[in-house]
């Protein structure tokens, strides 16, 4: 048996040839550390900082019904309710100077610090504490400690200001602050009239917890909104992306069609004229090859949209030939509509056809849907460059089956995607004698469409 010799690992050297300083923190060390940090970045990091109060929106919940003229002064209740407290405070802490004039001067004191949380409110809650003990030492009047009654409002008032700026967590360091300044007034002072630190400490308590409650169903709302915000554009780009699966599908049924038929002809063309040159049979043959190529590439590149279960119809997919089966289906579900055709009919391509067949069965299906009773008309129109449709409803007569959904207007946003595939252009929109109204051009070449 081979001995080894158990290694134990030495902590790395630094650079001045001491090993590094790394102990292992207990859960308690951790958390206090933590604590300490969080101190220091709410009250003490930047506490002289500038952050004034910002304006009330104009457009907010409660500004927005007041007239104009009013509005322009109402986003500065913030800063007046401030005022308002400044005026309170200083008429709390002003009683002694009327009987000691010097007094007089450090009487405005407090009400300087409230209206310092205008502008730099961890700065203002500092300044109130310290300010504190010196005026009530001051007051000649005053027996409780250590707040005298201008400096007990003052620092309800900037606790409150400053938790309504912040955050819950500066609410909880003001407070404990508040306490251990209490604490160590009372041991070092020890009054003989008595303390109002537990006053000062209760009332604090409820108000600062009313603003953490605040601060907490605020973020909630903000939260609950920027998700209903998220989940409507989900859901209308899910819609978006499914329409388009649809298109894609169809596109696919169509062009693989014409792809096969090239690649038949091209394969028989040959074959139908004796003793064909070899320079044809070559031409032939790289027609085939191609068409066969381009029909592969296709099946690869668009079949990924297809769902497993998904299966070709069987069916040639509808045309403007099928409105007429499409229109009996509807007259059928209780839906009166006329048709008219204007122009020269011809044969269009056969994406146009199909999707001229597609907006007129979803605006029938929207008709049916949120205008019960109505009547539609369909017209159709062939014109030069390409095909125009109207579809119109009149205004229901019974009160609609089925109630808009939050994904309502699906069927649109369809209809224009498909309006958008073939750079046409669509207006959809309410009459002015009641009832919808969409308006589509799908436009078609003089090549493609055959001659106008």
């Amino acid at each position: 048996m081979t001995e080894t010799t158990p290694t134990h690992s030495t902590p790395p050297q630094g650079a001045d040839g001491g090993y590094a300083a790394y102990k292992p923190r207990s859960p308690e060390a951790r958390a206090a550390v933590q604590a300490l940090h969080g101190l220091r970045q709410d009250l003490l990091h930047d506490a002289f900082a500038y952050r004034p109060l910002p304006r009330r929106s104009a457009e907010g919940r409660f500004l927005r019904g007041l007239p104009p003229g009013l509005r322009q002064y109402a986003v500065w209740t913030p800063h007046a309710v401030v005022g308002a407290l400044a005026l309170v405070v200083w008429m709390a802490g002003a009683g002694p100077a009327l009987d000691w004039p010097p007094y007089l001067l450090l009487s405005f004191l407090p009400a300087a610090v409230v209206l310092l949380t205008l502008l730099r409110p961890v700065a203002a809650f500092w300044l109130s504490l310290l300010s504190a003990p010196v005026l009530c030492v001051l007051d000649p009047l005053w027996d409780l400690w250590p707040f005298q009654p201008g400096t007990f409002l003052a620092h309800l008032c900037v606790m409150t200001i400053v938790a309504l700026r912040t955050r819950p967590r500066t609410a909880a360091w003001m407070w404990l602050l508040t306490l251990v300044y209490g604490g160590m007034a009372e041991l070092l002072a020890r009054p003989l009239e008595g303390t109002d630190t537990m006053p000062m400490l209760f009332l604090s308590a409820v108000l600062l917890l009313v603003v953490t409650v605040w601060h907490i169903r605020r973020d909630a709302e903000q939260e609950v909104s920027a998700q209903q915000t998220v989940t409507a554009h989900e859901r209308s780009r899910r819609t978006l992306l499914e329409e388009r699966t649809t298109i894609a599908r169809e596109l696919h049924d169509v062009v693989a069609h014409h792809m096969s038929v090239v690649a038949i002809q091209a394969e028989a063309a040959p074959y139908r004229v004796e003793n064909p040159p070899q320079e044809l049979e070559r031409a032939f043959a790289t027609i085939r090859e191609n068409a066969v190529a381009a029909l592969t590439e296709l099946r690869r590149v668009l079949g990924v949209v297809r769902a497993e279960d998904y299966e070709a119809p069987e069916a040639p997919q509808p045309t403007l030939a099928d409105l007429d089966a499409l229109l009996a289906n509807v007259r059928q579900a209780g839906l009166e509509v006329d048709k008219a055709v204007t122009g020269a009919v011809r044969e269009l391509p056969q994406g146009v056809e199909l999707s001229a067949y597609r907006i007129v069965q979803e605006a029938l299906s929207n008709t049916l849907r949120h205008a019960p009773g109505a009547s539609a008309r369909v017209e159709i129109g062939y014109v030069i460059g390409g095909l125009g449709l109207r579809i119109v409803n009149g205004p229901p007569s019974a009160p609609a089956a089925v109630e808009r959904s939050p994904g309502a207007g699906h069927g649109i946003t369809g209809m224009r995607e498909r309006v958008t595939m073939l750079n046409g252009e669509m207006t959809v929109g309410p009459m002015a004698g009641g009832g919808y109204e969409v308006a589509v051009f799908l436009p078609v070449t003089a090549a493609a469409g055959g001659t106008p």
